[in-house]
């Protein structure tokens, strides 16, 4: 028995629909089940609700084989440990009691670097990591830097001004991966039964881009000029603070970012293995994903 949490969440969803192609049962937390597909909904086991509440991850969880554990966000929790580890405690709790064997989970790169414990939503992410570790379950945490995918929150700042924002130095180059990669080497583990302990997989894409870098690709892929335009981190606040989301988490996001500017993703070695488990290159997602986007924005 497999448990898919934010089965209907952008990575949760694409992981689904993988490891409903093996003969493995499949059991869903969500909260709304109509968001599932009717095709999806006749093919798995439903549990609705909130994968944060007790009762309901320890029936989730009975009999189950594997979890894959992704943590939906929490804009108005009174901390980043709140959002992290205060959701996820009940979960393994009900994992060690359940007996569930192996877990794998979404996380992010920066364990041992120097902003590890000051990166807000990252140090909230490794300590939620370390929570699940301590139940003794088989464990993967797939840390990432990055999601290509996240540049689709401005598609429409493409397609009219011909830019795109963030606040990381624009010649700093960094990983970045595809959510369909994260989803295909997660699914893999999942269906896997025979691995055992407790590792960190990287999951990281297959090269390493500057916002500059990524601004060229865009062009080239849309045929039309598309440029990055670095923010302060004072703008980035002022457009995160407001009604919905606690100062803590704007904090959180911004203690985040500063930390990916510094370091927080280096160190990262990519071998051949990196580029098989996740081929797609940043003009390869620009193509199948972002210029359609474009188009219908």
């Amino acid at each position: 028995m497999l448990v898919i949490t934010a089965p209907t969440g952008n990575i949760g969803h694409q992981v689904l629909d993988r490891v409903l192609t093996g003969d493995q049962p499949v059991r869903v937390i969500v909260r709304d089940p109509n968001k599932l597909p009717a095709d999806v909904r006749e093919r798995v086991e439903v549990v609705q609700g909130s994968h944060g509440d007790p009762r309901v991850v320890t029936r989730a969880f009975d009999g189950a084989d594997a979890v894959f554990w992704l943590l939906p966000p929490d804009r108005q929790a009174a901390s980043v440990e709140e959002a992290f580890v205060g959701f996820t405690r009940p979960a393994a709790e009900a994992m060690r009691d359940q007996g569930v064997k192996r877990v794998v989970d979404v996380s992010s790169l920066g364990r041992g670097t120097a902003y590890a414990g000051k990166a807000g939503y990252v140090t909230g992410s490794l300590a939620m990591d370390d929570l699940i570790a301590g139940t003794g379950v088989a464990f993967r945490a797939l840390t990432m830097p990055a999601f290509m995918d996240n540049l689709l929150r401005q598609v429409r700042a493409i397609k009219e001004q011909g830019v795109f924002y963030d606040v990381l130095d624009p010649d700093h180059r960094l990983p970045t991966v595809a959510t369909r990669d994260i989803a295909a080497v997660a699914a893999r583990l999942l269906l896997d039964t025979r691995w055992t302990g407790q590792e960190e997989v990287q999951v990281i894409g297959p090269e390493d881009l500057s916002y500059d870098d990524m601004a060229a690709v865009v062009s080239e892929v849309l045929g039309a000029p598309v440029r990055y335009r670095q923010v302060s981190i004072e703008a980035l606040e002022q457009q995160l603070t407001g009604p919905g989301r606690s100062d803590a988490m704007v904090q959180g996001m911004l203690d985040m970012m500063i930390a990916a500017d510094n370091g927080l993703y280096g160190g990262v070695t990519r071998t051949p293995q990196h580029a098989i488990d996740t081929p797609t290159t940043f003009r390869q997602w620009c193509e199948d994903v972002l210029k359609p986007a474009v188009k219908g924005a």
